[in-house]
């Protein structure tokens, strides 16, 4: 689906507001290609939290070592970190459905590898890090692909959507690989994931109608260059810029009670099964208050609210998190983050959405990885500074502390946020193909354009 650029006139927000405002999930799943990118969203993230699970188990149950097992965990997401940008960028020189379809199946052969008995745990863990490096062109792709499906009036919407689904698919996810990988066995959980790769590569090529690359290899240039050009892109617009140190500043903060909930619950608890208990009460929290925040505010509030709540739901994310400081018990301490995971999902999807709004065509794919590197930097950064603080202090105090300055730090933030007639300038230049300035100056292409434009 695509938008006549000519029936939308530059300033013509009113309007703009009215039609979004009348965007309904019904309308939203009524595109076919829509409704195969979702499925395959969902299928990909349920494996592969499933396979996350699973595997942990299954190093812990060769090695007995919970230093191997978190690095199994944490392997995953080494591609981000390492050269998240430069493999998103990749998605923009090939078609989005070929970059799709390709990972799925790349994955999908990597981990069929774990199913051999008795492979060595250094192999397995070296097996996962290559399966990753599948993710971020996946998500890359899926990315710049979305807007072009279901055009700019239904972009919020399917942005909302998808973030809240991902969330109800983590939850489930890590319950149902840890279930089946303990009380079955963990090679069930990874033939679920194989499946799920199956799965979505046939929708996306049944479903997902081919385009052409937004780079042709006529107009490319290094890898790197084409990199360094989305940090310019995300770090030099005033408004791209704001919207990436809000989400950054965001998460650093409201991810520290999941990163310590083994520690927490250890602490509060002396029995295994109770302790059992309480992290999983914590690290369940923020997710299911992120899907309960986004269905709510974004199915209930219309944009004008909306934009409007960007300012307070940030603070709260963190302020919800300030109590920890008097060392409430598990039960307690998972409502809290609950409530900044309400408040998480109830701006982070508007954040989304104005982001890949004011992106032109051509541009998502690599802005996504530089986006994504930087919430994986910021979320590692921050679970490790309050990990090593929390190993010399009481760590309801550090969490505390730590979620006083995040406070802080995102009201400082909402006072400098941009006015909305400066997010509506730049929603309306990339409308008509333009970058936000300053920006790299949009490469002249055959690949962008057809017939009739399309204007995502």
């Amino acid at each position: 689906m695509s938008e006549d650029p000519d029936a939308r006139k530059a300033g013509d927000a009113d309007a703009t507001t009215e039609r979004e405002k009348a965007v309904t999930f019904r309308d939203l799943f009524a595109i076919r290609e829509y409704r195969a990118l979702y499925i395959s969203l969902v299928t990909n993230w349920v494996g592969d939290y499933l396979a996350r699970a699973a595997i942990t188990i299954l190093v812990y149950e060769q090695s007995q070592s919970v230093l191997l097992s978190a690095a199994a965990f944490a392997v995953s997401y080494l591609p981000w970190i390492i050269g998240g940008t430069l493999l998103s960028a990749l998605a923009e020189r090939y078609p989005y459905r070929r970059v799709l379809i390709t990972a799925d199946v790349y994955r999908m052969v990597l981990i069929a590898l774990l199913l051999i008995p008795h492979t060595p745990i250094p192999v397995m863990l070296l097996i996962v890090f290559l399966a990753s490096l599948g993710t971020p062109p996946t998500q890359a792709a899926r990315s710049a692909l979305q807007p072009l499906v279901v055009g700019r009036d239904k972009l919020p919407i399917a942005i909302a959507t998808n973030t809240t689904s991902v969330q109800a698919a983590q939850v489930f996810g890590y319950l149902a690989g840890a279930a089946l990988a303990s009380a079955i066995n963990p090679q069930v959980a990874l033939v679920i994931d194989l499946v799920t790769f199956a799965v979505s590569a046939a929708l996306i090529v049944t479903m997902v109608q081919p385009r052409p690359p937004a780079h042709t290899r006529a107009h490319r240039t290094h890898l790197l260059h084409e990199s360094a050009e989305g940090f310019r892109l995300v770090f030099g617009a005033p408004t791209l810029r704001a919207i990436a140190i809000m989400v950054f500043v965001l998460t650093m903060f409201a991810i520290v009670p999941e990163g310590l909930a083994a520690a927490w619950a250890a602490e509060s608890n002396g029995d295994a099964a109770a302790r059992g208990l309480n992290q999983g009460l914590i690290m369940a929290a923020g997710p299911i208050g992120f899907v309960i925040g986004g269905l709510l505010i974004n199915r209930l509030a219309g944009p004008a609210l909306r934009d409007r709540l960007v300012r307070p739901l940030a603070v709260l994310s963190a302020l919800a998190l300030v109590p920890a400081v008097t060392a409430p018990p598990p039960p307690i301490v998972a409502v809290l983050v609950a409530i900044s995971g309400i408040a998480q999902g109830g701006v982070m999807p508007t954040l989304n959405g104005k982001f890949v709004l004011i992106l032109p065509h051509g541009y998502r794919a690599r802005a996504y990885g530089v986006m994504q590197t930087g919430l994986q930097l910021s979320q590692f950064a921050a679970v490790m500074v309050t990990g090593l603080l929390a190993d010399h202090y009481w760590l309801p105090l550090v969490v505390g502390l730590w979620s006083v300055g995040g406070t802080v730090a995102l009201g400082l933030l909402a006072y400098r946020w941009p006015r909305p007639a400066t997010f509506t300038a730049a929603t309306e230049a990339a409308a008509l193909g333009q970058p936000p300035t300053p920006a790299p100056p949009p490469r002249p292409t055959v690949a962008t354009t057809s017939v009739t434009p399309e204007r995502p």
